[in-house]
């Protein structure tokens, strides 16, 4: 079987989860078939809004 290694583009607006000590994001399940555990992807950063503690 031919893998395909095209490019696929998601734009997604995510809170901050924790987990433990650590801060993450959590992928939304509708992008599951795409981004399969391995899956190496580019994430570019924007913080929109801060909030305090």
């Amino acid at each position: 079987m031919e893998e395909k290694n095209e490019k696929r583009r998601f734009v997604i607006t995510k809170k901050i989860a924790k987990h433990g000590n650590q801060a993450i994001i959590v992928i939304p399940r509708m992008l599951e078939e795409h981004l399969k555990p391995g899956t190496i992807v580019q994430l570019n950063i924007e913080a929109i809004s801060v909030q305090s503690q």
